[in-house]
């Protein structure tokens, strides 16, 4: 192929990528129900707050999606406020976002779901070449630009990420940007050069965008700074004038720099630990067997998902059990091979390094999660090292594909191999946009079909603790047809143990007759059985929500 050939085709196979990536982001982008989390950033991108939505009275649908509608007279400082006084992430995501519904969404506008998720899905989208780019920067190789951009594309971990209306598609990003800044620097360090000032600012600026769009990205810093430490390490024993040199004189300019970032956050990192908002992570002080291991299966599912996810979450039976068990083979088949393909890769040192940065991301990912906080419950945090795990997958099957046919892994010929990787991916791929995988953590789909059944009117209540039971029943609003949208009323009853006392009240003031739905409510107090009875009907099990249903006469 003459170079010029080679040049366009190159060109050509990335934008292909980028458009198999695109079709599948946008693929079904709002027929997923949004989740709570989601609807966390709807509120405060649209300029928003929940303070609008009362507690402990009956409030309509209306004043429920009160928050749901788009401010255009907030500013990016007023988000910003509103993000570090009632909410645990950084601004910088919910401030973009609220500029990009500026563009489609008139003031008082009802937030687009689609429009939402539009923005990460567009991110993930330029994730693609950005890994292209950092594959290429590390190996030198077109060939594993292009597989790693590959793999990208058809991730199911980052199909997952980029069709959420939240801000993980931007920390990949910031992400990938620090590996290529963590890679330039490796390769100045190994020549004894010292990289550019503009580097050094823009390493700053990078770390200090990232801390800004997700605190986790910590993780990240902390991981390049110890592979930038062994390498310091390591050249110190050659000669004590080592530490002095200039290409080490500006590493530490970007560590001063990124440390000065890192002060200015520390009174608000200081509060997150009392958050309520954060509990759900936080250990429970019941130490077991499972405490141990469950951070083990939990990080093994995430890790397989990363490129491999079969219709594991079907309705049907079957299904699950033959894509549980045909991902298991594939794992198994699968890590040997790329294991072998990164020891036999020639660039060993672009190997050691991304493979150097992973271990130790991992490792501070389960010392946080030992120390009581447990981050593999969230499979979207290991966002902070995702990216070297794409990377690291593109630098193995460059080598697979390069090898002669006569060669054989486990029956398959070197390209078969990689090809039946991108197949897997390809059907991974569509597992996720079809809802089979990753499926949302909350089904109000589910629920409201239920709902829709009684021809009465409906009050629905939850207890609430923090804004998180406002967004799992505003979940159940979003969902609600026209036609059940004025005969549908809730009640948030505030959990202080006076839980029971407002739901009596509220049902007291309502007319006869209704149905009660007692959805996530918590309290040892039932509604009054001369005034309700229990339907006879068993709850059926819903993700996110479990359920009563009452008939009050």
């Amino acid at each position: 192929m003459k170079d010029g050939w080679r040049r366009w085709f190159h060109v050509l196979l990335l934008l292909g990528w980028m458009l198999l990536g695109a079709g599948f982001r946008f693929a079904h982008l709002s027929a997923k129900p949004p989740w709570t989390d989601e609807f966390s950033t709807l509120v405060f991108s649209l300029g928003q707050s929940y303070s609008t939505v009362p507690i402990d009275q009956v409030i309509s649908l209306e004043t429920l999606l009160l928050p749901l509608h788009f401010n255009a007279q907030a500013g990016i400082g007023a988000i910003a406020q509103g993000l570090l006084v009632d909410n645990v992430h950084p601004p910088l995501y919910f401030m973009l976002a609220h500029e990009w519904m500026r563009l489609f969404l008139p003031d008082g506008a009802l937030a687009s779901i689609w429009l939402a998720r539009s923005l990460p899905a567009l991110l993930g989208v330029a994730s693609i070449p950005a890994v292209y780019g950092l594959s290429w920067l590390a190996f030198r190789s077109k060939l594993v630009a292009q597989l790693s951009a590959g793999m990208m594309t058809l991730s199911p971990y980052a199909l997952f990420l980029a069709q959420e209306a939240r801000h993980y598609t931007l920390a990949i990003l910031w992400v990938i940007a620090a590996l290529a800044l963590l890679v330039v620097a490796v390769q100045r360090i190994e020549q004894q050069r010292p990289i550019a000032y503009w580097q050094v600012v823009l390493w700053i600026v990078v770390n200090a965008l990232a801390i800004a769009t997700h605190y986790l990205f910590l993780i990240t810093i902390a991981a390049c700074a110890f592979v930038l430490l062994q390498r310091l390490i390591a050249q110190a024993r050659k000669g004590r004038q080592t530490l002095l040199q200039p290409h080490w004189q500006r590493i530490y300019l970007v560590a001063i720099g990124t440390a000065a970032v890192c002060l200015a956050w520390l009174p608000i990192w200081l509060r997150i630990p009392d958050s309520n908002l954060t509990q759900w992570i936080q250990d429970d002080g019941n130490f077991g067997i499972m405490t141990l291991l469950n951070p083990i299966f939990q990080s093994l599912a995430t890790w397989i998902a990363m490129f491999a996810l079969l219709p594991v979450e079907s309705a049907s039976l079957p299904v699950v059990l033959i894509s549980g068990a045909l991902m298991i083979a594939y794992f198994v088949w699968a890590v040997p091979l790329l294991k072998r393909g990164l020891q036999q890769h020639p660039a060993q040192a672009a190997v050691r390094l991304f493979v150097n940065f992973l271990v130790i991301a991992i490792a501070l990912f389960f010392l946080i999660t030992y120390a009581g906080s447990d981050l593999t419950r969230g499979a979207r945090y290991n966002f902070v090292y995702f990216p070297a795990v794409v990377v690291l997958i593109g630098a193995s099957l460059a080598v697979w594909w390069r090898l002669p046919e006569k060669i054989r892994f486990q029956r398959f010929q070197p390209k078969q191999a990689v090809l039946l990787v991108g197949i897997v991916g390809l059907l991974s791929a569509l597992t996720v946009v079809n809802n089979l995988g990753y499926r949302k953590y909350y089904r109000p789909d589910l629920l409201v079909p239920l709902m829709v059944r009684s021809p009465l009117p409906i009050l629905v209540a939850t207890t609430h603790n923090t804004s998180i039971q406002v967004g799992e029943i505003m979940g159940v609003g979003w969902q609600l047809p026209e036609e059940m949208r004025s005969r549908v009323q809730f009640l948030f009853a505030h959990a202080d143990g006076s839980e029971g006392q407002t739901l009596e009240a509220a049902i007291a003031q309502f007319p006869r007759p209704f149905d009660l739905w007692l959805v996530n409510f918590h309290s040892p107090t039932q509604p009054n059985a001369q005034r309700c009875r229990l339907d006879d009907k068993p709850p059926e099990p819903i993700n996110g929500y479990q359920y009563q249903q009452y008939h009050c006469f």
